[in-house]
């Protein structure tokens, strides 16, 4: 048994790497619905508006992604970076839920006629 402790850059490139791939992919599942869909609960305005921050995030998420793998392994992200991505992440989940509740329902209803 190997009582070898992982070293700091093992553990960057373990956990940070794919974190930094699922932000990249719930921004472009996000981005995707939003350019293809009208939210009828956000004005046009908002809606843009979050498109912008998703397009930005996916910009800053891409120059870590390039800065990890640049330092091999090397360059980690505070904290205070990741959390707008998380908290970004969560509202473009909320976002998506409303849309499938709203297709649902307007499924239902169709059905119903």
């Amino acid at each position: 048994m190997s009582t070898e402790q992982p070293t700091a850059k093992n553990l960057l490139k373990t956990i940070l790497e794919p974190l930094l791939e699922d932000f990249q992919y719930w921004f472009g599942r996000s981005r995707s619905l939003l350019e293809s869909e009208q939210m009828p609960f956000l004005s046009a305005q908002e809606q843009a508006q979050l498109l912008e921050r998703i397009i930005h995030s996916q910009q800053e998420v891409q120059t870590a992604q390039m800065l990890l793998e640049a330092t091999d392994g090397s360059a980690g992200i505070d904290s205070k970076i990741l959390l707008p991505w998380h908290q970004l992440v969560a509202e473009c989940w909320n976002v998506a839920q409303k849309w499938r509740e709203i297709k649902n329902q307007a499924n239902q209803n169709f059905k119903q006629h």
